[in-house]
């Protein structure tokens, strides 16, 4: 077991018996598994004398994971783990853990020892007696603590004392290791997104760009994936900075789910449906931005809407505008409430009376506030148009921001706005019209709700984030505003006004990321009614099929078209036409989690144009079906329900049919148990069939088939138990050959490699076969197996000594390659 592995189980244990509500107070949640082994993945340099900080360590996972990435690459000579926390009761688990990583070291051959200390890794570091002593690091893998600092606080104070100005302790965690860090030293941290934006956090955007060089961020689609376990709602992020380094350009990848996991393929640790792209830092941090705002782009259709709205450039303070929380606290003022508008009351608005038109009076919250000494200077002039924005969404609202204007046609001169309001205003009074309805149409739009969520790390909305934002000028307002006077003002008609604003700006522009969003919602929408199952209702599966009907965001689908296209082509169509590049080992994603199921729901075929294709072709395609390509076109018409209701009635004939025409190309095969399979057609698996039928009863009869590998389905036939009673146990995934036949009489395994699949068995493989089962009881034959001995003499050079070669149309000879004896293992 790895470190990691060990110390994962050390985790579990202690998440179980330290206090949630402790975990909360210390606003410290432990790293899972996959997170871990993710963030260790990111370093670029772990060379000689290491010297890792783990702050805040908890149970430190992340701490094992730097281990077992550190031994895996081998380039460095030795280990000081230095781990910091200040929870008492994590000290047994602690010792643990970082006695795991010993223990792994010395198995390794790495030396690797710890030191570790009980204490608050702030105060701890900053207190005058230990700065002359403070270690530099060369690493830094930190998952810290989230929770806001009094400006009185210790902390605060402590930070100070060495020139950090921050509101959080995870920033401050973070300034104070990149200052412990030696130059060209790397900090990995997994850490809230907040700090992307906002006046507060200002200081320590400006103090990390000006002393690293941001490498990669990784951001996460949900903000419940990075720590699910501990049902923490936060957007995080992982960033990795490298200090004193020279600023480049920066990777950004994305996941739906923290589900990362190795890539035997590739040997690298992904996600599933993980994006990744290479952007330049300018188009990150603005040049001309003294606020230093962070803007993360996943992929090129969110770096549209950050381009589209950069054109807006006004401020509020530019438009006389401000906008404010709310005035009236209702605790405060509890004893001067109504429930209803009583004389010398004025109207109270709060959250819930916020729809169009307004709710008002409830039954459920107070309507009317008392005027008084005590109330009067939080009401305001109920005069003109104000806009209320609510601090704090529900999670069935589909928007960030939701703007409600108010005109102030309640009684009474007065209006008082509670404090989970935000308040749109000129100087305590309401707006004029055209400008508060130009300032609704955007606020509320489509566009600037994604670009919310682009920039902002909350799930509140805060006055201070709106004020960070950029509008339209006084003008462009004014004409929007003009524009949606008298007009219904749905969602489609608001974004239709904007996109039109934007277009007397820039002229007409088809590169609408509103619209390829609105594509991507329809696809979803056909595929629910398809009956697709809630595993493939994602943008995956939502951007295939438009692809296999070649649907670009503009176009109609009364225009749809049928093309061939395989999975790169699909991947490819996804990056140039709707702006999302997967990253190259979601590939198999595609393939099994989408494709698929396509083709078993008889959405699609595969290989139409030719059934009989290898599997393992470069050419192997999908396309739409034509029955459903017709049903399709029907869709946003009168007669989509009708002709979806038919199809579905139809589908189980349809999909029974393409089946069949699929099973006629299949090549049978049936085992000596009287096992049948059906291989995959082609090449590859033509020579599978040859293997068993012809060299198996041939050169050693009555054997046991282990393995049999299909291109097609490449773990069909698997004895693994019986394969780990022979002493070998193995990953369904590892690197088997192609056939693995056990022949008892001899006690011998026979490792048969088609050379239609990944080659024969040259040095290389010979190696990789050699430790996969070196662990056998069974003696070793090593065979690789050709089709004709026209394709042989391309190989005949690389060939490994002491391997065997046998040819399927030459089936009763064999070549040996080993040249002291035939058959056997040598």
């Amino acid at each position: 077991m790895s470190a990691l592995d060990q110390v994962d189980i050390i985790r579990i244990e202690a998440s179980k018996k330290i206090d949630p509500a402790k975990k909360g107070a210390l606003g410290q949640f432990f790293t899972q598994y996959s997170i871990a082994q993710y963030m260790s993945s990111l370093f670029s340099n772990i060379k000689g004398s290491v010297e890792l900080l783990d702050p805040g360590c908890g149970p430190c996972s992340l701490a094992a994971a730097f281990v077992d990435e550190t031994v895996a690459r081998g380039e460095s000579s030795s280990l000081h783990v230095h781990a910091f926390d200040i929870e008492l009761g994590m000290n047994n688990f602690i010792e643990r853990s970082l006695n795991v990583c010993k223990s792994y070291g010395r198995q390794s051959g790495i030396a690797i020892n710890t030191t570790y200390l009980n204490t608050d890794y702030i105060l701890h570091s900053t207190d005058p007696t230990n700065l002359s002593n403070n270690k530099q690091y060369t690493h830094c893998i930190m998952n810290p603590p989230y929770k806001k600092i009094n400006s009185a606080g210790a902390h605060r104070k402590a930070l100070r004392t060495v020139d950090i100005e921050t509101v959080n302790l995870y920033s401050g965690f973070v300034s104070l290791a990149l200052r412990q860090l030696v130059d060209g030293g790397e900090l990995v941290a997994i850490i809230p997104r907040s700090f992307c934006n906002g006046p507060y956090y200002k200081h320590f955007r400006s103090s990390i760009l000006s002393s690293s060089a941001l490498q990669h961020i990784h951001i996460f689609d949900s903000r419940n994936s990075a720590f699910s376990n501990d049902e923490v709602l936060q957007e995080n992020i992982i960033i990795h900075l490298i200090k004193g380094a020279n600023q480049g350009s920066v990777k950004i990848t994305s996941s739906p789910t923290a589900d990362f996991h190795l890539d035997k393929c590739t040997n690298t640790i992904t996600a599933t449906d993980m994006t990744t792209r290479t952007v330049e830092f300018s188009s990150i941090v603005y040049a001309n931005d003294e606020n230093k705002f962070i803007h993360i782009a996943a992929n090129n259709r969110d770096q549209i809407i950050i381009n589209k709205l950069a054109v807006f450039t006004t401020s509020l303070a530019e438009l006389n505008i401000e906008v404010s929380t709310g005035p009236v606290v209702s605790f405060r003022a509890k004893d001067e409430l109504r429930q209803e508008l009583v004389s010398g009351a004025v109207p109270l608005l709060y959250p819930q009376h916020l729809a169009m038109p307004l709710k008002w009076p409830i039954v459920s919250k107070p309507n009317a506030i008392m005027v008084s000494k005590k109330t009067e200077k939080n009401l305001w002039q109920s005069s003109g148009y104000y806009l209320l924005v609510k601090r704090f969404s529900s999670k069935e609202e589909k928007r960030r921001i939701v703007g409600t204007l108010f005109d102030n046609s309640l009684p009474e001169k007065l209006i008082g706005f509670e404090n989970k309001l935000n308040v749109f205003h000129a100087d305590k009074k309401g707006m004029d019209k055209t400008t508060a309805i130009g300032l609704y149409v955007y606020l509320n739009s489509s566009l600037l709700d994604k670009y919310y969520r682009l920039f902002g790390g909350h799930t509140q909305v805060n006055a201070t984030d709106l004020r960070a934002i950029k509008y339209p000028s006084k003008k462009q307002l004014e004409n929007i505003g003009a524009n949606a006077m008298g007009t219904e003002l749905t969602q489609k008609q608001i974004d239709i006004l904007i996109e039109r604003e934007l277009a007397n700006m820039n002229g007409p522009n088809d590169n609408n990321p509103m619209t390829s969003q609105n594509k991507i919602d329809e696809a979803l929408s056909i595929l629910k009614s398809l009956g697709m199952p809630k595993q493939q209702l994602n943008e995956r599966s939502a951007l295939t099929f438009l692809s296999l009907v070649n649907l670009h965001p503009n176009g109609s689908w009364q225009a749809l078209e049928s093309p061939l296209r395989g999975v790169t082509p699909i991947m490819d169509w996804c990056k140039d036409i709707y702006g999302k590049e997967y990253a190259a080992n979601t590939r198999e994603n595609f393939r099994r989690l989408t494709l698929h199921q396509f083709v078993d729901g008889g959405l699609a075929l595969y290989n139409p144009d030719k059934p009989a294709r290898p599997v393992n072709s470069p050419k192997a395609c999908y396309q739409i079906s034509k029955e459903l390509l017709d049903v399709l076109s029907m869709f946003g018409t009168e007669q989509w329900e009708k002709s979806l209701k038919n199809w579905l009635s139809l589908r189980e004939t349809l999909v029974a049919s393409y089946a069949k025409e699929r099973d006629m190309h299949m090549i049978p095969l049936i085992l000596d148990d009287g096992t049948e399979i059906k291989l995959s057609p082609g090449v590859h698996s033509q020579l599978i069939s040859d293997i068993i039928t012809e060299f198996g009863p041939r050169f050693v009869p009555s054997s046991e088939v282990i393995y049999l590998g299909d291109t097609g389905a490449k773990e069909d036939f698997f004895k693994k138990d019986r394969l780990s009673e022979l002493g070998v146990k193995v990953d369904r995934k590892g690197k088997l050959p192609d056939v693995v036949l056990y022949w008892a009489k001899k006690n011998w395994l026979i490792l048969v490699e088609s050379v239609t699949s990944h080659g024969p068995v040259d040095g290389k493989r010979h190696q990789e076969l050699a430790t996969l089962f070196a662990s056998s009881i069974p003696e070793l034959v090593y065979v690789t197996a050709f089709p004709s001995r026209q394709l042989m003499t391309k190989y005949l050079s690389v060939i490994s000594w002491e391997t065997e070669v046998w040819v399927s149309d030459a089936p009763s000879h064999m070549i040996h390659f080993n040249g002291d004896r035939f058959l056997g293992p040598h």
